[in-house]
């Protein structure tokens, strides 16, 4: 009764949250739970009846165990309980989606009662999470001779777990409600600060729209009103889902306005629908699919043109938009899936065939990506063990082949790790394509979702198709508070027996990491030929090619080794000119984007494509600050082209760095860290023989654009500004405005500077450091009129740092330098006017514990300027994070101010910013015919 009593408290304090009672993951409070139902003059049994029948969360864990269990000896008789039927404990059986349920059902379905086989055998036939395990028995039956075995191999040979299903409505009605003007961050969504809560489903809801309740209550009198109709949540004149994928973003928007999974279990929702202007943000649009539901591209907004068809600019040159159609709140529209339109009463508004592909309306219809996944699976196995050809049930996979056309660099990385193309097929971009995953990424605020992904999956291991798994704990790197004590120990115990590297040891065993995981991925990733797949939207490699993802894909790579995805187009980008010699990388990066920009008329050519960047010279740590950004351009991914020479000192700079992994103990018994050693090695021999040299694009490949970055014409340090007082709401917070050094005149106040996180890599620390030298030998000593937050990346960097003597430098000008022994367990709310050396991690640019104080101009080195992110607005003026690289950001605080040309040049004098040249070579190789 303890456990039961603690729970009975437990639902007493949420209801003063106005929150239901918290769903079950404990074998030992379901046991109990268990034992007052089989008692029927127990006080509680009432209760108990409810909380095992909708209360349970389902797939592997302990609960669902003894669940199924129990569900088992009502089945066989051997316990009685009036309410639950052996009929209703089938059903309830058939909604625990699998690991333990299956087990029962095969036991049952496998039994020598020919009626509980029976029925068994029907609701087996409803179920796709099938593990190798689950396929064993019925092959080993069927060997047998056993003719329920054989009925089920059938069915699942014909999918009809699938065909059964029914059929996608041919009219969805909805109503409108627009959720912000301009692009919309997954931040409004499920704020960076509750991170802590996105496990607790219906906790978590309530912080939808930033804790807004007058949003909430609008959003909710609006379904009240149109109670027949499904809610689509729009982005006005924006992009929606902009900065990362945020699993628990949909979860939120399907809690307010989907529909419920399963009756039997609580605060799990699928089918949402949600628009944008510019259509979802492509890393968000694969986490809707997820759950089965609808992205929108609206295009309610188009560029006004004149007599002539030239688009009409603005004073600041910006394209004029029109209104091609409302979608204002409260405006009724219907989605016909069969003629694949959205219509307004008998009005035709758009074409959206692009949101209801085939496959896509395979996920509607099967109410998510992942039972389609594991469907096509299990028909798979199930024609093997009958010896039979797979029937063609599910739409076929699109197959894009150009006959005389080269290949993309992602081209050739998707047709190398095809998996069930048709043999001898060369691939080109818009092809469907399942391919082996190399390399998955966890990281600790989504990663408690990723477990439960898992676990509802009904997954234990690791695929052993992968060749390396990390989980990182780098988002709650800055204060070790009570939610951190208690949320992270239990996930890096989850990760590491699933068979991932943890960044934590349960054990104990090892120093605790809190690395940034984007900066561990690349240091792991030893093959160019790679496929990264990592939750969170900077899994953006320097090597392969990295796609960020939401907490679902991610527990699927680690379940199964695959992902499923087209093609995407790439765009190439080159460089042409020299660099001046005062000019940082991270500026090349700032007007990479510009220049595209201002050569396509304001439309990004990046948006939902593959950046191909031909780096050339650049080592990978240097070249992902490139990569990493591409987030903010939107990009769904990007990949570095290198020269031979560079990708082998990058593979080694890697290598080096799994070996110290290793030597702190953090490989496990598999030995995955030195599996990764040994690959690198073999691929640098590789390079170095001529074998197989650096990937190249084909000289004759296709692309959707080509964009020449001229570096004649960066002639001052760039910055990315929210522009927060923008008149056009659409055009803030997003990461398009990017200004000249110049344009703030030395004169605009700067409250607070932040390095860290993962756009800096170990020679930021360094420049850093060399600046500091700088400013005291031109000034004879360093004040800062404003306060400095530093955040190195990885304990490695800092290690190399104390090694060559840098740290020691940081040191002597720090007023705080974080203590692993005594780490902070409060968020700091106010800051000093000196430097601080935070824990490795993400620091700032998280922002679900530390940030800037309301209202302060932050210049950061970090990537996030959304709204609220980094800094909240105070009653007196909006937050600002402005973007730029180290050497503004130190000066910056130094001056409290951004500083001049002048001031900057002579803060940089003498010192190495960067490397980078433009390639001299052509990084491609000969043209070839398919």
């Amino acid at each position: 009764m303890n456990m039961y009593n603690d729970y009975i408290k437990e639902i007493e304090e949420r209801k003063a949250q106005g929150l239901h009672p918290k769903p079950i993951d404990s074998a030992d409070l379901l046991i109990e739970i268990i034992d007052q139902i089989k008692d029927v003059k127990n006080q509680y049994r009432e209760d108990s009846l409810k909380f095992f029948i909708y209360n349970v969360v389902p797939g592997t864990t302990g609960a669902a165990g003894e669940k199924a269990k129990f569900l088992k000896e009502i089945i066989l008789g051997n316990e009685v309980v009036d309410e639950i039927t052996p009929t209703f404990a089938f059903e309830l059986l058939s909604h625990m989606k699998g690991g333990p349920s299956v087990e029962v059902l095969l036991d049952l379905a496998l039994g020598s009662d020919e009626a509980i086989a029976k029925e068994a055998a029907e609701v087996l036939k409803t179920q796709v999470f099938l593990y190798e395990a689950d396929t064993a028995r019925l092959e080993e039956a069927y060997n047998a001779g056993n003719t329920v075995a054989k009925d089920l191999l059938e069915s699942y040979v014909k999918a009809e777990f699938f065909t059964k299903l029914p059929d996608v409505e041919e009219e969805i009605e909805i109503v409108t409600f627009i959720a912000g003007t301009g692009d919309i961050s997954t931040d409004l969504l499920s704020p960076g600060a509750d991170a802590h809560s996105r496990s607790d489903r219906e906790l978590h809801g309530q912080c939808i729209f930033e804790h807004n309740k007058d949003m909430q209550q609008e959003l909710t009198a609006l379904k009240e009103q149109h109670p027949d109709k499904r809610v689509m949540l729009i982005a006005e004149k924006g992009t929606m889902g902009v900065g990362s994928s945020r699993m628990s973003g949909v979860n939120n928007v399907a809690l307010w306005t989907g529909i419920q999974a399963s009756p039997y279990v609580p605060f799990i929702n699928i089918a949402p629908i949600i628009a944008g202007t510019n259509g979802i943000s492509p890393i968000f649009l694969t986490t809707v699919g997820v759950t089965g539901g609808i992205g929108i591209d609206l295009k309610n907004w188009v560029k006004k043109t004149d007599s002539e068809g030239n688009t009409v600019v603005d004073e600041n040159g910006d394209p004029v938009l029109e209104q091609a159609y409302s979608v204002e709140t409260g405006t009724v529209l219907t989605i016909n899936t069969k003629e694949k339109k959205l219509y307004k009463g008998d009005q035709e508004l758009k074409d959206i065939s692009a949101a209801l592909t085939p496959q896509k309306m395979e996920f509607i219809k099967a109410g998510g990506s992942y039972a389609v996944v594991f469907g096509k699976k299990l028909q798979t196995i199930a024609a093997g063990i009958l010896g039979v050809e797979t029937p063609t049930v599910y739409a076929p996979s699109k197959e894009i082949s150009v006959e005389g056309q080269g290949l993309t660099a992602v081209e050739k990385i998707f047709n190398k790790n095809a998996v069930g193309t048709t043999p001898g097929k060369t691939l080109h971009a818009g092809s469907d394509v399942r391919v082996e995953v190399n390399i998955v990424g966890s990281q600790d605020t989504t990663g408690l979702m990723t477990s439960q992904e898992l676990e509802a999956m009904a997954a234990t291991v690791i695929s052993p198709i992968v060749d390396g798994a990390y989980q990182s704990g780098c988002h709650t790197a800055s204060v070790w508070d009570n939610k951190s004590k208690a949320n992270i120990p239990k996930l890096m115990k989850f990760m590491n027996d699933f068979g991932l590297i943890t960044a934590r040891d349960p054990k104990g065993q090892y120093h605790a990491m809190t690395d940034v995981i984007h900066k561990v991925l690349n240091d792991i990733t030893i093959d160019d030929w790679a496929i990264i797949i990592g939750g969170d939207s900077h899994t953006r490699m320097s090597k392969g090619v990295a796609f960020g993802a939401d907490s679902g894909t991610v527990a699927l790579a680690l379940a199964t080794g695959e992902a499923t995805m087209p093609i995407p187009q790439s765009v190439k980008v080159t460089f042409k000119g020299e660099m001046k010699p005062y000019m940082d990388f991270r500026d090349v990066v700032h007007a990479t984007q510009q220049q595209m920009l201002k050569q396509f008329g304001g439309e990004n050519v990046f948006q939902g494509r593959v950046i191909e960047v031909h780096i050339g010279t650049l080592t990978s740590d240097q070249a992902f600050t490139f990569t990493d950004w591409t987030a903010e351009m939107k990009a769904k991914a990007s990949i570095c082209i290198s020269e031979d020479d560079t990708l082998i000192e990058s593979l080694e700079i890697a290598r080096d760095r799994i070996q110290i992994m290793i030597k702190k103990g953090m490989d496990n018994d598999k030995q995955v860290l030195q599996g990764l050693v040994d690959k690198a090695n073999a691929r640098i021999e590789e390079i170095k023989s001529g074998a197989k040299p650096a990937l190249r694009p084909d000289a004759n490949a296709k692309y959707f654009a080509e964009v020449v970055i001229d570096l004649d014409e960066i002639a001052e340090p760039m910055i990315a500004d929210p522009d927060v007082n923008n008149e056009d709401v659409s055009k803030r917070y997003t990461h398009d405005t990017i200004r000249p050094l110049s344009f703030y005149g030395g004169s605009k106040k700067v409250d607070l500077g932040f390095v860290g996180s993962c756009m800096v890599h170990k020679g930021d620390m360094k420049i850093l450091a060399q600046m500091l030298k700088n400013i005291e030998a031109q000034q004879g000593k360093v004040e800062f009129k404003a306060p400095l937050v530093v955040a190195p990346p990885t304990y490695n960097i800092v290690d190399e740092l104390k090694a060559e003597g840098d740290w020691e430098v940081l040191q002597k000008y720090s007023g705080f330098e974080f203590d692993d022994n005594a780490p902070k367990g409060l968020a700091r709310t106010k800051y000093e006017n000196m430097l601080y050396l935070e824990r490795p991690g993400c620091n700032l640019c998280m922002g679900n514990q530390e940030k800037a104080e309301p209202g302060d101009t932050v210049m950061a080195t970090s990537t996030r300027l959304f709204q609220g992110r980094v800094v909240k607005d105070s009653g007196e003026k909006k937050g600002e994070s402005l973007l730029s690289s180290t050497p503004v950001v130190v000066l910056s605080t130094i001056l409290g101010r951004t500083p001049n040309i002048e001031e900057y040049q002579a803060a940089v004098e003498g010192i190495v910013l960067t490397k980078f040249k433009p390639p001299h070579k052509q990084l491609s190789t000969a043209a070839v015919a398919f």
